[in-house]
């Protein structure tokens, strides 16, 4: 699993934000990794190598991210829901982000 994260509204990769890694397990959250985005706005490998067939989310600290820079945001923090079909795939989950919006898609 691994994740990058674009701030949009200053054209620049989003260093230092927080992410965290749940599994469903049954009608609960259970977090499997932690991780902060590099320099770059990238965690090279969050969690374990491989992810078994499930849903999974990934929980961004963007009110954390903003409030270092002074700047206001609508959405403090974003979570992105997915479903892991295959456990021997990669995925990667890119966030694009600005103060009051966001987007996402899989990634390669």
């Amino acid at each position: 699993m691994t994740t990058h994260v674009l701030d949009t509204g200053s054209g620049k990769p989003a260093a230092d934000v927080p992410v965290i890694l749940e599994a469903r397990d049954g009608g609960q959250w259970v977090r499997i990794a932690e991780g902060a985005t590099d320099a770059d706005g990238r965690i090279r490998q969050l969690g374990p190598e491989r992810l078994s067939s499930g849903t999974y989310r990934l929980v961004f600290d963007t009110g954390k991210y903003f409030a270092a820079s002074g700047t206001e945001t609508f959405f403090p923090e974003v979570t992105l829901t997915f479903g892991v079909a295959e456990s021997e795939a990669h995925y990667h989950v890119p966030l694009l982000l600005s103060p009051f919006a966001y987007s996402t898609y899989r990634g390669s």
